[in-house]
């Protein structure tokens, strides 16, 4: 039998919580093991219970959700961290996916979505909900990004799949032993190719494309 996804739901407001968990508890796999209320109480919780994937809200007192993403992820890089928020601004999905999230939802969505999006990020890909990146329309010219990418050098398509994941150039150039300047000389060149700017326009190019690894 395969193994459940244990999961993690962060948010400061009790009812909240359990309507994700009752939602989720209709699914035969995946499995909530704690709730935390805070940031702080987050990276505690996930230290210690090592979940598959951690939903988080942003707006939290304490440190936040944007700070427990990066710490969490400074400890742990392969932390699969979904944000699941009222923010549908661009500005909050990039910011979460350079902190080192794999995937942002927001809570107007259906509840499918969530379920899905676990499930995807589970699963070693990323996932934000199609509509929130509103200027980068790929349906009538995936073939063009598609090229762009198999035009891409080995070492191209490395430094993208970093970059999406959300990793800085500094982390990169540490993984793949590298310079910094020439890794982020290689995100200058792969973005202008890609013709996007932000994390979450790579992110969501990797994700339509399918070339994101685990």
């Amino acid at each position: 039998m395969k193994d459940k996804i244990k999961v993690i739901l962060v948010d400061d407001h009790a009812v909240v919580r359990a309507g994700f968990r009752m939602l989720l508890s209709t699914e035969a796999d995946i499995d909530v093991i704690a709730e935390a209320d805070r940031g702080e109480a987050a990276c505690q919780l996930y230290l210690e219970q090592q979940p598959d994937v951690m939903v988080l809200d942003l707006s939290m007192p304490g440190i936040g959700g944007l700070e427990s993403i990066r710490r969490i992820c400074n400890r742990d890089n392969n932390a699969k961290i979904l944000v699941f928020s009222v923010h549908d601004e661009m500005v909050y999905v990039d910011r979460a996916m350079k902190a080192g999230a794999k995937g942002y939802i927001t809570k107007n969505s259906a509840p499918g979505i969530l379920v899905t999006a676990i499930q995807k990020i589970a699963a070693g890909e990323i996932y934000i909900e199609r509509g929130l990146i509103k200027n980068l329309t790929l349906q009538n010219s995936e073939t063009d990004y598609q090229a762009i990418i198999n035009s891409l050098s080995a070492r191209e398509f490395d430094v993208f799949l970093l970059l999406a994941k959300g990793l800085t150039a500094h982390k990169i150039a540490d993984e793949l032993c590298l310079g910094y300047k020439t890794v982020a000389n290689y995100g200058t060149q792969i973005r202008g190719k890609l013709k996007v700017s932000t994390v979450a326009e790579l992110a969501h190019i990797a994700m339509v494309l399918r070339v994101m690894k685990n």
